[in-house]
């Protein structure tokens, strides 16, 4: 057993229960603690950072795990603060359309309370059955859908947020017309949970769709050009897809059985302005491709899939042999996004590694996730960065083993506002307790 004596000062405001210790068992992904702690209300987070700022320890955030692997120089902590059992609904004004939750919710559980009242929270997270609000949130996470969706950003109207030194802060509101001085929620979501403890946020809803489809349209050619024409031709119609994502050759085939670049188009409305647009795909349609559409329930079943296509932190980790997993996500101009996810296949043959990837046409994000080995692996994600930035994007490690990660930089070169970010970092944390060296530049 690890010398912990300070833990007896944790258990003198958690039960026992609540603080858990052992022998220490180094993680492959890094962003451990010696000692995992399960505060179960705002009082005991705050009880714990206030201890850990006075005495100089240093706490990493957990939710459900799914991002463990993102960022992170640190492979162990002294107090790893878990979210998990600090759950559940504060208020949900369904007349107003907001709902308030605990960050420790998961987001499926979330989802599935409010389509009892046929709302949702319009956010599409990858592993929404182990993400909690509270991370999706701090890593302002989106999928395919935050073309019509937004990004997590937008749907934040206020927060709750624990400082390092324990003192309570409350950002934004409670109703969706509030202007009244700074948005302040923008300094924490986004932050990896490095300026404090989101504990509540309270986001705006929409209905859910009467009805939605997906449409699928390949290109057994592959010719990019003809997809890049489409493409335009599409986003300067007046038509309105919630999603409308490129995926890989390898993605396709994984996901539809057709190995070719295929665009995926996701329509939510009634029904008869979802079968409208469908019907508009049709007659835009380039020769000698293959369109498919699925209707809502093969649409949903498509999804629930779809988001399950990457690394998820809190898997048990196994690796095949050398083989590890790795997922970069990159911003580009939009349809640049079609060089990328080309060169993400075209990297297969090159370094010797199977990628899967998708980008969306709408809003230039693209997320490619890898397995293969160490060196193979590296060689890849090294590539796709030149690729990025030769197209002035950016290239961002969203998961990787904690031993690559201290390899790669995870987050690129520090951006020219980085004195910003680190100027707020030192103020709000002077003592660099919570998540330090997680986000950019190794705040």
């Amino acid at each position: 057993m690890l010398p912990l004596e300070w833990k007896d000062d944790l258990t003198a405001f958690l039960s026992e229960k609540q603080v858990q210790t052992g022998e220490y068992q180094p993680h492959p992904l890094g962003n451990s603690g010696y000692v995992t702690v399960y505060p179960q209300s705002e009082e005991e987070i705050s009880s714990i950072l206030r201890y850990a700022n006075s005495h100089g320890k240093k706490v990493c955030i957990v939710g459900g795990g799914t991002k463990r692997g993102f960022g992170g120089q640190v492979e162990c902590v002294d107090i790893l603060l878990s979210l998990a059992n600090y759950s559940g609904i504060v208020e949900h004004a369904a007349a107003d359309m907001t709902v308030t939750v605990k960050s420790g919710t998961v987001f499926q559980k979330l989802q599935d309370y409010l389509a009892e009242y046929r709302q949702k929270v319009a956010i599409d997270p990858v592993w929404p059955q182990y993400a909690t609000i509270g991370g999706v949130i701090a890593a302002n996470d989106s999928g395919p859908k935050r073309l019509g969706y937004g990004s997590a950003r937008d749907s934040v109207i206020g927060l709750r947020t624990v400082y390092p030194d324990g003192t309570v802060i409350r950002s934004g509101g409670k109703v969706v017309k509030n202007v009244a001085g700074y948005d302040m929620n923008k300094l924490f979501i986004g932050a990896m949970g490095t300026l404090g403890v989101i504990s509540e946020i309270t986001l705006k809803l929409r209905p859910l769709p009467k009805y939605e489809s997906l449409v699928l349209l390949s290109f057994p050619s592959g010719n990019l050009e003809e997809v890049r024409s489409f493409a335009i031709q599409f986003l300067d119609s007046m038509m309105e897809p919630v999603c409308f994502e490129l995926l890989s050759p390898s993605l396709s085939e994984r996901l539809i059985g057709q190995r070719a670049y295929t665009l995926a188009m996701a329509f939510e409305d009634v029904k008869r302005a979802v079968h409208y647009q469908e019907e508009f795909v049709k007659r835009l349609q380039p020769p000698n491709t293959a369109i498919r559409i699925l209707p809502q329930e093969e649409a949903k079943s498509f999804w629930q899939t779809f988001y399950t296509i990457g690394p998820n932190g809190a898997m048990p980790y196994e690796s095949v042999g050398n083989e590890i997993e790795a997922a970069v996500k990159i911003g580009v101009v939009n349809l640049d996004v079609i060089h990328i996810i080309r060169e993400s296949d075209l990297l297969q043959e090159i370094c010797h590694v199977h990628i899967e990837a998708h980008g969306g046409l709408g809003h230039g994000l693209c997320q490619v996730y890898m397995k293969g080995e160490s060196e193979s692996i590296i060689a890849a994600i090294e590539r796709l960065r030149m690729a990025a930035t030769g197209l002035g994007g950016y290239a961002i490690v969203k998961h990787l083993p904690f031993s690559l990660r201290k390899r790669v930089d995870v987050w690129g070169e520090k951006p020219s506002y980085f004195f910003l970010l680190d100027g707020i970092k030192r103020k709000i944390d002077p003592n660099r307790i919570l998540n330090n060296q997680r986000f950019v530049g190794g705040i």
